[in-house]
């Protein structure tokens, strides 16, 4: 049902939309301008930081993104304080994608909100997204992909490679394709890394 909603508030709200429109088209255009600054800039320097918060506006001032990087937005990324994503990250994020506080992310790591329909009559016509949200000091690991709708809980750890495509409890550490729990870690929940 049309309420009247752009594709974009679509998107957002997980319903189908179309990516293709000239709104989203546009906004992606934009995002791509900063990247290119971004991947081409040299870091640690102001100018720098300054790149990445126009790019992630909603992040904390101190997000670390190591060159080359690539989203779809950016303002949908929500990273928490001291969070470092490392070379060659991929996130799109047309929904909400939230990182938590001091969590570190590997090379090559990929989140995707992004889901298309299985048929192929339906998936040319519309896409949707659902958020992806990790928590507090968790460690992806290089190279791992977590698909739409899933959440990781703090203090987690996925295994390089894993695939995730369910949630995965606080203090876990999950490895594999499809990723599942190995076992519980122990950690002081207090403690700062």
């Amino acid at each position: 049902m049309d309420r009247g909603e752009t594709e974009k508030q679509k998107m957002f709200a997980g319903e189908p939309y179309n990516a293709l429109c000239e709104e989203l088209v546009a906004i992606r255009t934009k995002a791509k301008r900063i990247l290119h600054r971004l991947n081409v800039t040299e870091y640690y320097t102001d100018k720098f930081q300054d790149i990445i918060n126009e790019l992630c506006p909603n992040s904390a001032k101190d997000l670390h993104l190591e060159p080359p990087f690539y989203c779809d937005y950016g303002d949908h990324i929500y990273a928490g304080k001291e969070v470092f994503i490392n070379f060659g990250a991929v996130i799109l994020d047309g929904a909400k994608v939230t990182i938590g506080m001091h969590t570190l992310i590997a090379p090559g790591v990929h989140i995707y909100t992004a889901q298309h329909p299985q048929e192929a009559d339906e998936r040319d016509k519309w896409e949707n997204c659902k958020p992806v949200t990790i928590g507090e000091r968790c460690w992806i690991g290089g190279h791992a992909t977590i698909c739409p709708g899933v959440t990781i809980g703090d203090r987690s750890v996925i295994g390089a490679g894993s695939v995730v495509t369910k949630d995965i409890p606080a203090d876990s550490l999950a490895v594999g394709n499809p990723a599942r729990v190995i076992r519980k870690l122990n950690q002081t929940k207090d403690k700062k890394v």
